[in-house]
């Protein structure tokens, strides 16, 4: 793919050091377009935001692509997806990942509808029920805003294959040394912290 640096993304690109192609950047406008115009004034991000979106959830969300790395036709669920967070971003990042977004509250639901109908998403497929009754298996699991560690572990290690990950946005307060969930090989990803956030945690099926 020939990438190119779409100048309004140039420094968060540099940040995370990715590339995106103006194809990409384009579509995460159009989405981030979609959040402010109906996400925030459904309530399903806070009104405080709206001066930092891009950072504090586009962004963010992105935070994760290095850590799914190059094997094509994996298998994404993100767990408890909101309005698509972290999961839209990074299947327009990554058109060659199947992502599955669960989510159980309807009118979150119909917003994730409206926005891969737009986005037309085609690698992303919506589970609208509780995470209890999906199965797997998965190669990645992501949790942002999900649940603490421990069941957001317990969720993700019923869904995920011998060796997959789960990526847990973790806050500032995360301590790696507190105890490691039964059955994972637990790490703290490189990814670069932003303004309020805190790393983003692996833990390995094992």
């Amino acid at each position: 793919m020939f990438h190119v640096k779409h100048e309004a993304w140039g420094r968060w690109t540099d940040l995370l050091g990715i590339e995106i192609d103006a194809a990409t950047a384009e579509r995460l406008d159009a989405y981030e377009r979609l959040l402010l115009e109906k996400a925030i004034p459904l309530g399903m991000i806070g009104g405080a935001d709206r001066e930092r979106l891009r950072e504090r959830h586009v962004v963010d969300s992105l935070r994760a692509l290095p850590l799914l790395g190059t094997a094509p036709m994996q298998e994404v669920v993100d767990l408890g997806s909101g309005a698509g967070l972290p999961g839209i971003p990074l299947a327009i990042a990554r058109p060659d990942l199947s992502f599955c977004l669960t989510e159980l509250r309807r009118r979150r639901v119909s917003f994730i509808e409206l926005a891969l109908d737009n986005l037309q998403l085609r690698n992303v497929r919506i589970f609208a029920g509780k995470v209890e009754d999906l199965t797997g298996p998965f190669d990645v699991c992501l949790s942002r805003a999900f649940a603490e560690p421990a069941r957001a572990w317990a969720v993700a290690e019923s869904l995920l294959s011998q060796g997959g990950k789960l990526l847990f946005w973790a806050g500032r307060s995360f301590d790696v040394t507190s105890g490691t969930p039964g059955g994972a090989r637990i790490s703290v990803s490189t990814a670069p912290e932003l303004a309020d956030a805190g790393p983003v945690v692996i833990m390995t099926r094992q």
